[in-house]
């Protein structure tokens, strides 16, 4: 194995570690947890394909409007290039948002960058999946 390799191991490892850690902060409502995982300059897309900044999606969070009852998030796939990584997966949850309970199926894709030798979540993208794949 080269260090090369080993390195991106690691990498994977580690991201793998931080979807865990964000996910859980959202469902625990833990917004210090989640502020600490997220790059300033974070993106987050819905799957209603509304766009949240860090400060936006924080203060939905903070107010209630979106409340995350449980979270699953099988990973497919991390790609590690550089200082960024890119995770390919699905996210199921139980949620409230808007007042409306819900529950989400999606295929997703999680971008993080390395920045100081800290890996930020800096964008999401989730895709509603068809009835048909569920």
């Amino acid at each position: 194995m080269t260090a090369d390799s080993t390195s991106t191991i690691d990498a994977e490892a580690t991201i793998r570690t931080l979807e865990d850690a964000r996910y859980a902060a959202v469902v625990a409502g833990d917004l210090d947890a989640f502020t600490a995982l997220a790059h300033p300059d974070l993106a987050y897309t819905h799957s209603n394909a509304l766009v949240d900044t860090l400060d936006s999606y924080r203060d939905k969070l903070r107010t209630g409007f979106y409340v995350y009852h449980r979270i699953d998030h099988p990973v497919d796939r991390i790609i590690v290039s550089g200082d960024a990584a890119v995770v390919i997966g699905e996210m199921h949850a139980d949620i409230t948002a808007g007042g409306v309970r819900k529950t989400l199926a999606n295929r997703s894709m999680a971008v993080w960058v390395r920045e100081n030798d800290s890996w930020l979540f800096l964008g999401y993208q989730p895709t509603v999946l068809p009835e048909a794949v569920r």
